[in-house]
C-alpha cells in the first residue's frame, strides 16, 4: 500500500532497549477533504531512508500494516495495530532556483551597433 502526503512532523531516532531496536516516526498530512495525520514508523535500517527529508515536503510511502497480541496480567487480550514504512519517495521534484545571482539577458549574434547589411 501507499501513503500520499505532506510531512508534518519528523522524529529523530530513537533507540529502544539495550538490543539496538532503532525507529524513526513521521506524521503525513494527507491531502484530501478531511486531511488526516497518519503516523508512520521506520524500524532498524529503515529508518536512515528519513534522513534528507523536512517538514513540508510531499512524500509518497510504501507502507505495512502490522499488528500484535498482548495478554494483560489479567489474562485480557489486546491487540495493537502499526503502520511501517519500507521506502519513501519525494513528490512534485523541482529544483530551486538560486535567487542571488544576477538575471542573464540571452546572447545576441548580431551586433545592432554595426548593422549596415542591406537586407
Amino acid at each position: 500500500m501507499e501513503l500520499i502526503g505532506k510531512i508534518k512532523v519528523l522524529n529523530d531516532t530513537q533507540s529502544i532497549g539495550n538490543n539496538g531496536f532503532r525507529k524513526r516516526e513521521v506524521v503525513i498530512a494527507t491531502e484530501e477533504q478531511y486531511p488526516q495525520p497518519i503516523l508512520v514508523e521506520f524500524i532498524q535500517d529503515k529508518c536512515d531512508l528519513l534522513n534528507g527529508y523536512v517538514v513540508g515536503q510531499d512524500v509518497k510511502i510504501s507502507i505495512n500494516f502490522r499488528g500484535r497480541e498482548w495478554i494483560n496480567p489479567e489474562g485480557v487480550s489486546k491487540y495493537f495495530n502499526a503502520i511501517q514504512g519500507w521506502r519513501i519517495e519525494l513528490l512534485n521534484c523541482q529544483e530551486a532556483k538560486p535567487t542571488n545571482l544576477p538575471e542573464q539577458q540571452p546572447a545576441s549574434f548580431i551586433d545592432d551597433s554595426d548593422n549596415d547589411l542591406p537586407f
